[in-house]
């Protein structure tokens, strides 16, 4: 861990890094374009970034300009914001997935110069106001010629934005400064046993920092060959792991649970793969996950692009996502927080400080800001009025500032850490707090590993915020008696779900997290869609159909919750 310090304070670039990789291995392959086949050495990489970078200069773009990458996952992302950077110019990498007024805010926040675009999204560009995007929309066709050495910035502190996912309102650009960039790669690197004979398999998107620093940053930090996959598929998983060697696997999201429903396959077994890296598996998956595809190691993180308080479970104890020592607390100036549950709020002590969790208390996990310390800071994001909300003061002493995560999390006796919730997802009923993250795991397992989404919904006249569960229900029968039945077993009165919806599909990111904003809007009110809600009649033990004499009923308080 000697050199991640060294580096941190030499201030060392990412480009500057990826260089001495170059000079250590020319030849081995840097990348491998899963679609086509295409193999980049590390050599032809760097002379990509350069042709980047002269093209870019040409186009008179200057140190501290931005511009906004707009491509599905391919190795030429990694070449165009490695080649901006090398002169200083800072990428804005936006999610494929947007369009029209969500792309618009997007780039329009970034305050990119421009845009590169790939030819599979100009239906999605063409969607948007020619009147409103001539300012700064461009299409380039990159011509790759050799090209002379470049001098490399060394004075640019931003690398690129991030955008976070979006599934409270609208998508925030987090600033990537080197220093981050390194130690997130570093972290995952010397944390989990990876070696630069490691074939690390990259399904993830690479607008996101999953996708680009731990799982790219693998290649252009410590030479591992990275395969880059478009898009994820559950049914070319392991057979494109067998395929290319791969040692190494990247998960976020649901990824794990898509997996697991896929029927058992011979590739699943003829496999390499020793570490599954990643954030997000859920404890009710992981032994299951680890057994089935014999997986020898998990390397669970906890992490936002932007905080300062990434958690890392080194010894694969099952559930946590992370480790601080109960003995020396300040040695990682993080901590666990009482919180008020439904808003979020910070709680006080007589002194006007911030209360620590006991061993086992949920609470906000806080990270204990130092401007001077690179693995301390806080860069926020673009947007100055949003950086303000995620800090708060006066946390471990007077005078303080620190990062607020808006996630609850718990901690156990020995200090192993547990994610539990959003801060904002977590709702009350019947006087006990409900996580919505537990809540979906047990049901989703009871239902196949299939996608569900648990919310709190206000019901006039009753305190706290009842259950509702939305759940992917392609058509064909549907056992409410059984499902009820399971879910009895399976869960405390207070934690079932009132409120049932079955539909299609359930909203998720680009990155495999559920999105509930709209199914919170819409409630449990009849849809015209032809989608079913059902209401449980706790007296009759029973899920009956919401219609709109039952929702009437429901509103004026003549139904029996």
């Amino acid at each position: 861990m000697f050199s991640m310090y060294r580096n941190l304070r030499n201030r060392s670039t990412v480009p500057a890094l990826f260089a001495q990789m170059v000079t250590k291995h020319p030849d081995k392959p840097a990348l491998i374009y899963e679609a086509t086949g295409e193999v980049w050495s590390f050599r032809e990489l760097q002379e990509r970034c350069h042709a980047v970078a002269h093209w870019a200069l040409a186009q008179g773009w200057a140190e501290g300009d931005v511009v906004a990458l707009y491509m599905e996952s391919e190795p030429l992302v990694v070449a165009l914001w490695l080649g901006l950077a090398m002169v200083g110019v800072e990428a804005a990498l936006i999610n494929y997935n947007l369009r029209q007024q969500s792309l618009l805010h997007c780039v329009g926040v970034s305050g990119a110069r421009a845009m590169v675009f790939g030819t599979d999204m100009r239906e999605a560009l063409s969607e948007v106001s020619e009147k409103e995007y001539c300012a700064f929309l461009v299409e380039i066709q990159l011509l790759i010629p050799p090209c002379p050495h470049l001098l490399l910035s060394r004075h640019a502190d931003r690398l690129f934005y991030i955008y976070t996912s979006g599934t409270t309102g609208m998508p925030k650009a987090a600033v990537v400064v080197h220093s981050r960039y390194y130690r997130i790669a570093s972290f995952g690197f010397h944390s989990f046993g990876l070696c630069n004979d490691d074939i690390l398999y990259n399904c993830l998107p690479l607008y996101h920092s999953a996708g680009t620093v731990m799982g790219v940053g693998q290649c252009l930090l410590f030479g591992l060959t990275v395969v880059i996959r478009r898009k994820f598929s559950a049914t070319r998983f392991w057979d494109d792991c067998v395929k290319h060697n791969c040692t190494v696997i990247l998960y976020i999201g649901e990824i794990c649970r898509y997996l697991l429903a896929q029927p058992v396959r011979s590739s699943e077994a003829h496999h390499q793969v020793r570490v599954a890296l990643g954030n997000g598996l859920r404890p009710s998956l992981w032994e299951e996950f680890v057994r089935r595809f014999r997986i020898q190691r998990v390397g669970e993180f906890y992490g936002a692009t932007e905080c300062n308080c990434s958690l890392i479970n080194i010894d694969g104890k099952v559930g946590a996502c992370g480790f601080n020592s109960r003995i020396l607390p300040s040695f990682y100036p993080i901590r666990l927080v009482r919180m008020q549950g439904e808003t979020g709020e910070l709680l006080r002590d007589s002194k006007g400080l911030c209360i620590p969790c006991q061993p086992g208390e949920p609470g906000m996990l806080v990270g204990r800001i130092n401007r001077t310390d690179p693995l301390r800071r806080f860069d926020g994001y673009v947007d100055q009025d949003s950086t303000n909300k995620k800090v708060t003061h006066n946390v471990f002493k007077m005078g303080d500032s620190a990062y607020v995560s808006g996630d609850v999390l718990v901690m156990d006796e020995y200090g192993y850490i547990y994610f539990r919730d959003r801060s904002g997802d977590t709702f009350r009923w019947r006087g006990e707090n409900v996580s919505t993250t537990e809540v979906e795991g047990v049901l989703s397992g009871l239902l196949g590993h299939t996608d569900v989404a648990v919310y709190g919904v206000s019901v006039p006249g009753v305190e706290g915020k009842a259950g509702m569960a939305a759940v992917a229900h392609a058509g064909g029968q549907f056992d409410l008696d059984a499902f009820l039945t399971a879910v009895q077993k399976a869960l405390p009165s207070y934690a079932r779900p009132v409120f049932l919806r079955l539909m299609p599909s359930v909203d998720t990111t680009g990155t495999f997290k559920i999105q509930k904003t709209r199914l919170q809007r819409e409630g449990y009110m009849p849809q015209d869609s032809g989608e079913k809600i059902y209401f449980l009649n706790s007296p009759a033990g029973r899920y009956e159909a919401v219609t709109d004499e039952l929702y009437s009923a429901i509103i004026e308080g003549r139904a029996c919750l």
